[in-house]
């Protein structure tokens, strides 16, 4: 049971890494595939070594995922996945990144969920790293932002 707590979730993730590489090596126009192409490479490299020291054996980290781990994980995943296939082309880009940040942020962040500073804190939060993403993709990188980038 141990070794295939380490070897499922790898190997998943390795697929998945596999094929969001592939998919951003197939897009057109290529020049804006670039930065995606470089990212998507690298972190499926990193997930085919994490793959292969978990058959291998070599991973001996951690006692694996428990029930209530796998449930945070679950919720993360779900909010991550309404992101990735819908939201983001629906209301455009960086909208439906802020909703899904600020999510998750309010799934993960301990704070109580009913004083307004902790609300306003998840929503300072929020508009800097939306503002820091924008900078960083279109004044620094030179990238081409999505399609739909605000709505």
């Amino acid at each position: 049971m141990y070794r295939i707590q380490h070897l499922l979730p790898s190997g998943l993730i390795a697929l998945i890494g596999g094929w969001i590489a592939w998919i951003s090596y197939t897009q057109q126009p290529t020049e804006a595939f670039l930065f995606p192409r470089l990212i998507s490479t690298c972190l499926f490299l990193l997930a085919l070594v994490t793959f292969g020291r978990a058959v291998l054996g070599l991973s001996k980290t951690g006692e694996g995922v428990s029930w209530s781990m796998a449930k945070n994980i679950f919720s993360g995943l779900l909010v991550g996945g309404i992101y990735v296939f819908w939201a983001a082309k629906a209301i455009g880009f960086y909208v439906a990144f802020s909703f899904a940040f600020i999510t998750l942020l309010s799934l993960y962040d301990p704070a109580s969920h009913r004083q307004a500073s902790t609300w306003v804190k998840r929503i300072i939060i929020t508009t800097g790293v939306v503002a820091v993403m924008y900078g960083v993709f279109a004044g620094v990188l030179r990238v081409y932002t999505p399609r739909g980038m605000f709505i």
